[in-house]
């Protein structure tokens, strides 16, 4: 569960962080960082699809800056995965209303 979320840090199960996050089912990864910061692309996402989730969750940063490019979608998209990519706020209630009755992967930007 995620607890809260502000620019620049989000709280999991009573644990901050400040660094950008994947959340898997078991764990959360604080050492996520794309190729190129802003721009999300399907390498950046091959970890997080190795877990199986049924959703994948983007959030693309406060303001939503960082970029998803359409055939990072189609790459997820391509493995039956459902795709969610929105401002990490809003990823964030959509990520605590699925995980309680889906797999579901979040690979969250924290700041712009």
């Amino acid at each position: 569960m995620i607890d809260s979320y502000s620019f620049g840090s989000i709280t999991i199960d009573g644990r901050k962080y400040t660094t950008d996050v994947i959340v898997y089912p078991d764990r959360v990864d604080a050492h996520w960082w794309r190729q190129e910061g802003h721009r999300l692309d399907p390498a950046d996402l091959e970890e997080a699809l190795r877990a199986q989730p049924e959703v994948l969750i983007v959030g693309t940063g406060c303001y939503g800056v960082m970029q998803v490019p359409p055939e990072t979608a189609e790459f997820v998209r391509q493995r039956g995965v459902e795709w969610v990519a929105a401002r990490t706020g809003e990823a964030v209630r959509q990520y605590n209303a699925l995980a309680a009755s889906r797999r579901v992967v979040a690979a969250l930007h924290l700041t712009c």
